[in-house]
C-alpha cells in the first residue's frame, strides 16, 4: 500500500476537526525527519509505507513516548517494526484530530 493512498485521509480527518494540511506535515515531518519537498516527492512517487520509513532520515526518538490503542491494538505490542511506525504516525494523527497541541502531538512537553 502506498504512502500516497492514505495521506488523504490523514488530511480529511484532520480537516473534519478543523486543523491543517499544514499541521499534518508537520507530524510527519516530526516523525520521519522528512523535509517538505522530500514528502511531496514521496507522494508523487507513490511510495510504500514500507519503503518509506526504511528511507526515512531520521526517525524521532521520541516517537517511542506514543503509546496507547489504535484499531483495537496497542502500539507497544507491536512487534512488526512497518506497522508499529504506521500505527505511531495514525495515533498522532489521531491526536490533532482530538485536538491536542502540537506541543504534546510532538512529545516537547
Amino acid at each position: 500500500m502506498s504512502f500516497a493512498s492514505v495521506y488523504p485521509h490523514y488530511i480529511t480527518k484532520a480537516k473534519k476537526k478543523h486543523c491543517t494540511k499544514k499541521e499534518v506535515d508537520e507530524i510527519i515531518q516530526w516523525l520521519t525527519g522528512y523535509s517538505q519537498k522530500q514528502l511531496d516527492t514521496i507522494l508523487k512517487n507513490e511510495t510504500d509505507f514500507e519503503t518509506f520509513f526504511k528511507n526515512a532520515p531520521e526517525l524521532n526518538p521520541a516517537r517511542k513516548l506514543i503509546t496507547g490503542v489504535v484499531c483495537g491494538v496497542r502500539i507497544e505490542d507491536i512487534k512488526e517494526k512497518t506497522m508499529r511506525e504506521i500505527r505511531y504516525l495514525d495515533k498522532l494523527i489521531d491526536e490533532l484530530a482530538k485536538g491536542k497541541t502540537m506541543e504534546n502531538i510532538l512529545r516537547n512537553k
